[in-house]
């Protein structure tokens, strides 16, 4: 039985609503990040669009909060909240594939692993994120980097359109043909502006790709992420390659001394001729004493997995902290390599990934995501299984991340922050924030979509009032008298139809 509250929710939908007491509600709450312990007063396993437009209302009308859960993979756990309701659309995964067009239909639960099952299929692919248990929509809508940003842009970039639930819980769909504004505001603003039901993007062709996993002492990491550096610059666009820095993984591969110690990686994949991949892998080989290494020609999906053993496993502690680079600075390679014996765990890493390509060919203002004019994307990812080991390995990663942001950009990669990164949003959304903030005052005024990386609604400008015309007083002399008695005068302050999931 549930309470009377929510049982005016469970007349409204058709899907689960649970509460605490019930046999599920454990279950329910769970997020991937294993720090975030919330008790929502009811996650409500959302059956059709329906019932998020229901739920919407209902949360509003209540005045309780309302946590959006997408795949689930929000390290600061926005997908959940105290005494709220979460919106939970987790089990809805499914991925429709229009090869003609050459189009994906993508539902809200959907994570890289299912989108790129479903494309894989018929030869296509586009940007998606680098862990394959990582949602669709909450990448996308902070941007979206992957091993294919450089060839295809960021995974927004790659956004054709989306159905959105609003604050005062209206359809509506976001495209260049309707409600452009909103638009932009997805591709990049994060989930400050509605509830994303269905997302369609463009597909292109990536079938079978050459991948690349080497391995170097990370005391050597300053050589190497300077070879590292101008490799990735000269090579081409069909090169998508990140620099990370890790506990040895037990990969058979690695020598076993190896395993557990600090090593600097670099790993990902060269999408052109298969047979031309050795080539363009092998200034890497070169650039120090390879520890051990692994080519192969192997389909696009299999990269996209080949890490979710280490870094995308649920129920880990987590704490991640991101910026962006100008250049991959000597600087900057420093900072890792005197890091680097600190990394907590084999669940841990530095990654620094390359956003330069096809990202950089979007003007700043086309879309949300401001920082075009960056090369890299640097995120401090730490994950560990004890709760007793919070303290510690919490301190390395902001120890971490000051010493790497003093070489760094004011802003940083919004879907690498954690929950106490919100007095960056301004600089994380750099030259774009004051019109974000507008279209949330449009959009959600009331900022009913507050847990994120939050936008604060822009407040009106108060309308000017009418002022006579100043009269200089007489003992008033020369004109520069004038100008001061103005400079001293007050002045006001400057300026559907839903279908189902």
């Amino acid at each position: 039985m549930g309470t009377e509250r929510f049982n005016v929710l469970r007349e409204q939908v058709r899907g689960q609503v649970i509460e605490e007491g019930d046999a599920e509600y454990e279950a329910a709450r769970r997020v991937y990040n294993g720090m975030i312990d919330r008790h929502p007063a009811a996650v409500l396993r959302v059956s059709q669009v329906a019932d998020v437009m229901a739920a919407v209302r209902f949360a509003r009308g209540l005045g309780i909060e309302l946590a959006v859960r997408g795949g689930g993979h929000s390290a600061p756990g926005f997908g959940t909240v105290d005494g709220g309701l979460v919106l939970d659309l987790s089990a809805h995964r499914g991925v429709r594939v229009d090869p003609a067009a050459r189009t994906a239909r993508v539902e809200p639960g959907a994570t890289w692993a299912d989108y790129n099952h479903a494309t894989h299929a018929f030869g296509l692919a586009s940007t998606g994120g680098i862990i394959g248990s990582t949602g669709v929509s909450g990448l996308t809508l902070g941007g979206g980097i992957g091993y294919l940003a450089r060839k295809y842009g960021l995974a927004c970039d790659n956004l054709v359109s989306a159905d959105v639930i609003l604050a005062d819980g209206t359809f509506v769909t976001a495209s260049e043909a309707e409600n452009l504004d909103l638009f932009w505001a997805l591709r990049g603003g994060s989930g400050n502006f509605g509830v994303v039901t269905s997302l369609e993007f463009r597909l292109h062709p990536v079938d079978m790709v050459h991948i690349g996993i080497i391995f170097f002492d990370a005391a050597a990491g300053a050589e190497v992420g300077a070879a590292y550096r101008e490799w990735i610059a000269a090579e081409r666009e069909e090169m998508g390659a990140f620099l990370g820095f890790h506990q040895g993984p037990p990969v058979p591969f690695l020598p076993e001394e190896w395993h557990g110690r600090p090593v600097a990686v670099i790993a990902g994949m060269w999408t052109g001729d298969l047979d031309a991949g050795p080539a363009h892998w092998q200034p890497m080989v070169d650039a120090g004493q390879v520890l051990g290494s692994f080519f192969a020609p192997m389909p696009y999906p299999a990269l996209n997995i080949m890490f979710d053993g280490l870094s995308g496993v649920p129920g880990l502690q987590g704490y991640w902290k991101a910026d962006f680079l100008r250049t991959l600075s000597d600087d900057a390679l420093r900072v890792a390599v005197e890091r680097s014996p600190g990394i907590p765990t084999v669940h841990s890493a530095n990654h620094f990934y390359p956003i330069d390509g096809a990202v950089q060919r979007v003007a700043p203002e086309a879309t949300a995501f401001a920082y075009r004019n960056v090369n890299f994307a640097p995120v401090i990812a730490g994950q560990w299984p004890e709760p007793a080991d919070n303290a510690q390995n919490i301190a390395w990663v902001r120890d971490y991340w000051s010493a790497l942001h003093e070489y760094s950009e004011p802003g940083g990669y919004i879907n690498f922050q954690d929950a106490d990164d919100q007095f960056r949003i301004e600089d994380t959304l750099g030259s774009n924030y004051a019109r974000l903030a507008e279209l949330k005052a449009k959009y959600d005024p009331d900022n009913f979509f507050h847990v994120n990386q939050n936008i604060k609604p822009a407040v009106p400008a108060p309308a000017s009032e009418t002022v006579a015309p100043a009269q200089v007083p007489e003992e008033l002399e020369s004109p520069a008298e004038v100008r001061e008695s103005e400079a001293a005068r007050p002045k006001p302050n400057p300026p559907e139809a839903a279908s189902n999931l």
